[in-house]
């Protein structure tokens, strides 16, 4: 009769080791619901520390210095002021996983695709589409004819040809060809074709030679082809040629991914024609490929010391958000979006604020502010806000997925807030919501679903600046940040000698 209450104290402990080693373990990994949620759902008597705000801080996994450097400024300042550090949870938002294909095998540097190049054709003009036999030529009825194209390595385009009507003896057309690059107005070369002026046929396509230039890594172009003439284009679909890549240095891209002009996007999507190229610098492409073996190795290498070093710095601090995704920047909103299902899943709070790494903060004042414009409460998105910020088709901020040419109002990266109610609403749709190039821009994309009220404040700053008491400002080394502090805690301003 006295062994079942032993036998209940037993298993009552195994319970309670069983639910801390899956908090443990789940808080290292960002396994979110195994937190504070599961805990709840085992003993229903507990309850987490409410806090009235919650910091997310996206950081890099190899920003080992600036994570740092936030510990000994700001971050340990409010740990070390019993006003605030029952108040605060702060926590960095890293990804799980680091890219395994090396920065120099990559398409870009901002997503992890790797840059799919073997057998490079060297030394060689190539036409860039083999057109099969069977595929017969078509008048149709358009004037504008186009097609996008990426380069993954540089090339230098040599022709531009169009198509003519083979059972026409000579060349009886007027048509202009353009190469542009993606956003720019004026075409960067262009060649014109006339019944005078035809240039060479080479078998069914008529060439002409254009100024060569060196189209970079990562250019975006269109070529577009227009007819002068009554009648439409002779032209192909794209599916029914098949395209030269030269061992895999260019692309092509659809229109639905953004990089025609909009002048040009009436145009019919397919080839009218073509054009020949050459590989740039090709001996230094082919050094680069037989050196990728041994750069792989090394690279994976980095990648396992990463993880032992986050692992310890994880188990030091118990400060890290780890979520499931690999940490490039393109995964950024993503990224985002896991920390926000973490927090309500987590941890209880009023208000989240949201920052990088890089940027000086003050939650002191950013405590006052919340005070004085009564922001603890519903359906708020403080920040500094970007209005009709035009998008951008090339570079780091390209933006192949949202059409229109202007983005909804979206606050800069170096921080906002927004309400606990907000968090939950984008934790429970994070499964649906679509994200594009940055964070930033997402969130207003997602914040103009619903529409919250936005709180201006020209103290969030969106450059690296220092202005009396601002809020947060970006784009910071740790030898800044931490000048910065020694600054503000020494004459009680940052900006103490621009101020002088």
């Amino acid at each position: 009769m006295h062994k079942l209450p032993a036998l209940l104290l037993f298993l009552c402990s195994c319970a309670v080791g069983v639910a801390v080693h899956l908090w443990l373990r789940g808080s290292f990994y960002g396994c979110w619901w195994w937190s504070f949620s599961g805990l709840s759902v085992l003993f229903p008597q507990w309850e987490p520390i409410h806090y009235d705000l919650v910091v997310g801080i996206l950081s890099a996994r190899h920003n080992f210095e600036l994570r740092n450097v936030i510990r000994n400024t700001w971050l340990k300042s409010f740990k070390h002021d019993p006003a605030l550090n029952q108040r605060v949870q702060v926590k960095f938002i890293i990804g799980a996983h680091g890219c395994d294909i090396p920065v120099e095998d990559r398409e870009d540097p901002y997503s992890c695709r790797l840059l799919n190049i073997t057998n490079p054709i060297l030394k060689q003009e190539m036409e860039v589409f083999i057109i099969p036999e069977a595929a017969s030529s078509v008048l149709s009825e358009d004037r504008a004819v186009s097609v996008n194209f990426r380069v993954l390595y540089p090339i230098i385009i040599t022709r531009l040809g169009v198509f003519q009507d083979n059972s026409i003896v000579g060349f009886e057309r007027n048509i202009t060809v353009k190469v542009y690059q993606a956003e720019h107005e004026e075409p960067l070369f262009s060649a014109r074709f006339s019944p005078t002026s035809s240039g060479v046929q080479v078998d069914r396509l008529w060439y002409k030679p254009v100024e060569q230039f060196v189209l970079p890594e990562g250019f975006e172009g269109t070529v577009v082809w227009e007819s002068h003439d009554p009648i439409g284009l002779i032209s192909r679909n794209l599916h029914k040629v098949i395209l030269n890549d030269g061992g895999g240095v260019l692309r092509l891209t659809t229109v639905e991914e953004g990089l025609l002009r909009y002048e040009l996007s009436e145009s019919v999507e397919g080839i009218a024609g073509g054009f020949t190229y050459t590989i740039h610098e090709g001996e230094a492409l082919l050094q680069n490929l037989n050196s990728r073996p041994e750069r792989l190795l090394s690279h994976l290498t980095k990648l396992e010391e990463e993880d032992a070093l986050l692992k310890e710095e994880s188990s030091t601090y118990q400060d890290i958000v780890f979520v499931h995704i690999i940490d490039t920047y393109r995964n950024v909103p993503a990224k985002l979006l896991h920390f926000y299902r973490w927090t309500v899943e987590s941890t209880s709070y009023d208000l989240l604020l949201k920052t990088d790494d890089d940027c000086y903060v003050d939650l002191d004042n950013m405590f006052q502010r919340i005070v004085q414009k009564n922001l603890k409460r519903p359906n708020i998105w403080w920040g500094n806000f970007r209005l009709n910020w035009a998008v951008d088709r090339t570079g780091k901020w390209q933006e192949l997925e949202y059409p229109s040419p202007a983005y909804p109002a979206f606050a800069c990266g170096s921080g906002y807030v927004i309400s606990k109610d907000i968090v939950q609403w984008l934790a429970s749709n994070s499964d649906r919501l679509k994200t594009y190039q940055g964070e930033d821009v997402s969130m207003g994309i997602w914040m103009a679903a619903i529409g919250p009220i936005r709180y201006q404040d020209n103290l969030w700053l969106c450059e690296k600046q220092c202005e009396t008491g601002m809020l947060s400002s970006p784009q910071y080394s740790p030898e800044e940040l931490t000048k910065l502090w020694e600054k503000r805690e020494q004459y009680g301003t940052p900006c103490a000698c621009e101020e002088r």
